[in-house]
């Protein structure tokens, strides 16, 4: 069975799962103007399988798909933005205006 990253919106995060197990999960805060990603954990038997690279994707995709920008505290998804700079249109900059 494959991981699959759903949004738990009860629970406010991404959750990758294999079968009923959470491989991990990235935590968001959201509003009508921002999503904020505070933290990420992937369990440590699934490290190194891509799972937080999936949540950080999801996350990014959400934020974009909802016309949101992304600002990013969690030192993983913000080292994985600087790898991927297809998602600069997302991120925010502080300074800047959300809405931009």
């Amino acid at each position: 069975m494959g991981i699959t990253v759903t949004d738990n919106e009860y629970a406010s995060r991404f959750e990758a799962r294999d079968g009923g197990t959470v491989a991990g999960f990235a935590d968001y805060l959201r509003d009508d103007r921002l999503a904020v990603y505070p933290h990420t954990q992937v369990r440590p038997e699934y490290e190194g399988r891509g799972i937080g690279g999936a949540l950080a994707r999801a996350a990014l995709e959400d934020a974009r798909r909802r016309g949101l920008r992304a600002l990013v505290a969690c030192p993983f998804i913000s080292d994985w933005l600087t790898r991927h700079p297809e998602y600069d249109d997302v991120a925010f900059e502080p300074g800047s205006d959300a809405t931009d």
